[in-house]
């Protein structure tokens, strides 16, 4: 994570001061848990979590034991010692370092979710107040980037809301997933830690107790998490895409707003280029990208291994401080997108109504006429306005085997933009309630 893309709030959760906090609150809790078992003295657990609660960890000092000693945990029990004084012979009773690194990691993936989860909060309320404010301001819709038939600039938004909805139910579905507590012992069988240690330790918490842990979380939980956050990045770009491609010159239908005094290019001072929505499409590549590690994290070697230990002190906070940092400019995207009904309009009739074809086809058959020759009759008459400019509805018109079947004025009927646009209240009820 560097600080261009990141926000603080997310950044702390993954800072070294946070992580050996955390990691002195499962060692004092379960401390707690072992006095209250009767294990060991509750005068210790009291000194442990007096003298540490006060503390502030030096990381300084604990990298430099770390060279020493060649281990994190040891590297931080060892200075918590310092600071504890005899009573620290009590900490880490039967426990083992994964039970400090994976319950700390998903406290810290857990909390990472709570932020996430506001992040799409905003990002929907964002999303909501734009398609209502364009519910029905007309648009072409585009199969393939070619012209098909007439929308609504706020369906298009509607349909991202839903998107973005299923995110958020599947990034709570996520952080569940992943807010497990192991405190299980060396392989997992709880040998010299009670089980209910580990219930205590988990509650205080905030998670649950992992049903078998063999010593490690299993990751798949993980690889569901990671692959969570690929999902909404695939989101964002798709969002992000529509944006860039909505923002060309031919288009501008939309573009991102262009604060006073913002450059676009160095060498040409008229260009407004949508470099948020640039960003955005990259973010999402990059946080995908960490998906797969996480899948292969999956696959470790017997009761544990550490294969995975590597790749998550680089994934866990590079993908959540990114996608955290995307989610919010992509919220400002929305809130601040600069929308050109009229351009919208002039493009919707740029193609002399062809955008209708389908409904005279579908008259044409209604009228007893085949399909396949419907096709022919409204594809020869459509091709006249691709290749000459002609006006789809005069070519229609002038057509004697086309209005042999629909009369000239049941044509002109059919050239009404409401038709299209008759059941955005219903998708909207559908999508907001």
């Amino acid at each position: 994570m560097i600080p261009r893309y990141s926000r603080p709030e997310m950044v702390r959760i993954w800072e070294a001061e946070s992580r050996y906090s955390i990691w002195f609150e499962i060692e004092a809790h379960a401390a707690t848990a072992m006095a209250d078992l009767g294990q060991i003295p509750k005068e210790a657990a009291d000194v442990i979590w007096s003298k540490g609660s006060k503390a502030r960890f030096e990381v300084a000092r604990i990298d430099a034991i770390e060279q020493v000693t060649k281990h994190d945990v040891i590297a931080f029990l060892t200075h918590l010692a310092e600071i504890v004084g005899p009573e620290a012979r009590f900490v880490h009773q039967g426990m083992t370092s994964s039970d400090v690194l994976d319950t700390c990691l998903n406290v810290q993936l857990k909390r990472a979710a709570d932020i996430l989860i506001a992040d799409l909060d905003r990002l929907l309320e964002a999303l909501k107040h734009r398609a209502f404010e364009h519910r029905l301001t007309p648009t072409i819709g585009r199969s393939h980037g070619i012209h098909a038939e007439p929308t609504t600039f706020g369906l298009k938004l509607a349909c991202a809301y839903a998107e973005f909805h299923r995110a958020k139910d599947r990034m709570i579905l996520a952080r569940d997933e992943v807010s497990t507590c192991a405190i299980s012992g060396a392989v997992g069988t709880f040998a010299n830690i009670d089980p209910r240690v580990e219930e205590y330790v988990a509650k205080r918490m905030g998670l649950k107790p992992e049903p078998v842990s063999t010593q490690v979380v299993p990751r798949d939980r993980h690889a569901m998490y990671f692959a969570t956050l690929a999902v909404i990045a695939s989101s964002i770009e798709r969002l992000a895409t529509e944006v860039r491609h909505l923002q060309r010159t031919e288009v501008l239908e939309a573009e991102e707003y262009f604060s006073p005094g913002q450059k676009g290019s160095s060498a040409m001072p008229h260009k407004r280029n949508p470099v948020l929505a640039e960003n955005l499409t990259g973010l999402a590549r990059t946080v995908r990208a960490y998906c797969v590690p996480a899948m292969e994290n999956v696959a470790l070697w017997h009761e544990r291994d550490i294969s995975h230990s590597s790749v998550e002190r680089i994934i866990a906070p590079d993908a959540t401080v990114t996608l955290d940092f995307a989610l919010n400019r992509l919220a400002g995207v929305i809130e601040k997108l600069v929308v050109y009904p009229e351009n919208m309009r002039k493009n919707l009739d740029k193609l002399g109504g062809l955008h209708n074809s389908q409904r005279v086809l579908l008259a044409l058959t209604q009228a007893g006429v085949s399909r396949e020759d419907a096709y022919a009759m409204v594809q020869r008459n459509a091709m006249k306005t691709w290749e000459e400019g002609k006006d789809f509805l005069t070519e229609l018109k002038a057509d004697d085997e086309v209005v042999a079947k629909v009369p000239a004025a049941d044509l002109e009927a059919m050239f009404d933009l409401g038709y299209h646009l008759k059941h955005i209240d219903t998708i909207f009820k559908r999508v907001f309630g």
